[in-house]
């Protein structure tokens, strides 16, 4: 037990939670913003695969972390537009609709990968730490938190930002609006279609990112099915931080750290076998489902279609 508090253990733990949890990070969020127009995005694995497909391309090809994360947003982005129309636009089941874009999604990047490379995979150079002077030198905390790559901090930059759209902005009234009242939203001269429109394409674009972050910053390199389920919780999370930007970071961290905890373990001479590693992060998804599912507060219209005029 006594090795279990050494920091050394400590700080691998924490920096491998946040090198984790990061891509969750980015999927929640975007999952929040989602969920609060609306639209359960069941969908959002598939756009963090194709997103960690297309950036890993893009910065293979410019050798540069920024294109392809670039790149990995427009990636989400555009499959987003496939809930956009068949179910903002045309009411289709956002469930249905979701699954048939992680099978699409895991399809397509698998069949890409193999046209492209073969049975080869090339890998990325490791993306630049930036350390925070002075913060960088705390114990324990100071190489974990403050000595990070450039995206994680402007992971939390986007955080504190939509948390500010959320709570002071007539958009983020709007966005609350078309998951609670959708037709009181209508009924004030605002397009509920428009908003859940613009909040889907959001949720992809995030969703991009994060899977591109996943090939790009943590793998270093791109293998099919690379995501391995991260994109569904990535919606647990998003559903229990109850549409605060900031329950999405904690939740994202704690999650990240049930993944992180093999590589922490085996610094201080314990090892655990591989198999019981996967299992952990969908064991927690369960235990926070027991524990938290009825302090969950999720939009009334959730999953409903919108029509205009109904009731």
């Amino acid at each position: 037990m006594s090795d279990l508090l050494t920091p050394t253990f400590l700080t691998a733990l924490i920096a491998g939670g946040i090198l984790a949890g990061i891509p969750l990070l980015f999927a929640s969020l975007g999952e929040t913003i989602a969920e609060q127009s609306g639209i359960l995005n069941v969908g959002l694995e598939g756009m963090m695969l194709t997103g960690a497909f297309c950036g890993f391309l893009g910065a293979l090809a410019t050798g540069n972390a920024w294109v392809g994360l670039t790149v990995g947003a427009i990636s989400g982005l555009l499959v987003s537009l496939v809930m956009v129309v068949f179910c903002v636009r045309l009411g289709l089941d956002q469930i249905v609709v979701g699954i048939s874009i992680i099978l699409c999604a895991e399809g397509l990047t698998s069949l890409l990968h193999g046209a492209f490379f073969g049975q080869s995979y090339p890998r990325l150079d490791a993306i630049d730490v930036f350390a925070i002077p002075v913060l960088s030198q705390i114990p324990v905390l100071g190489g974990s938190l403050f000595s990070q790559p450039a995206p994680v901090y402007m992971a939390l930059i986007v955080v504190g930002l939509v948390g500010w759209i959320f709570r002071r902005t007539t958009a983020g009234l709007d966005l609350r609006a078309a998951g609670e009242r959708p037709d009181s939203l209508d009924a004030a001269g605002v397009s509920v279609v428009r908003v859940r429109t613009v909040a889907e394409m959001a949720c992809g674009a995030f969703a991009g990112i994060g899977g591109a972050y996943m090939s790009i910053v943590g793998a270093g390199t791109f293998v099919p099915f690379l995501t391995g389920g991260m994109g569904f919780i990535a919606i647990v999370i998003a559903m229990m931080g109850r549409g605060h930007p900031w329950g999405a970071v904690l939740g994202a961290l704690l999650f990240g750290m049930s993944l992180s905890i093999a590589t922490a373990l085996q610094l201080v001479g314990i090892s655990i076998p591989v198999d019981v590693v996967q299992m952990l992060p969908f064991v927690s998804v369960m235990v926070v489902l027991v524990v938290f599912a009825r302090e969950a507060r999720l939009p009334a219209a959730l999953g409903l279609p919108y029509v205009r005029g109904s009731r």
